[in-house]
């Protein structure tokens, strides 16, 4: 799955989020995050960062893989490999 303009839906990143956190997958470094006013992302927490990913889907770090009942975030080639094997 590819998140692009056409964002996410709310049940995935539900499930997302209940798995890994939105800890991880809220990604603070992404242009759009540094980009936001102060006032959001003051206070984060798991409802008012769920509402930013789902608005800007850019937000959410990459990729993100499903594989079996396991997501995982981020670039990491050697944990993929093992994870799909």
């Amino acid at each position: 799955m590819t998140i692009g303009a056409e964002g996410i839906e709310a049940e995935r990143l539900n499930g997302w989020v209940g798995k890994v956190g939105w800890e991880k997958l809220l990604n603070k470094g992404s242009t759009t995050f540094r980009e936001l006013p102060e006032k959001d992302k003051e206070e984060l927490n798991e409802k008012k960062a769920k509402k930013l990913m789902l608005a800007k889907p850019t937000m959410i770090k990459r990729p993100v893989l499903e594989v079996g009942d396991r997501i995982l975030v981020g670039f990491k080639p050697d944990v993929y490999e093992v994870a799909v094997k």
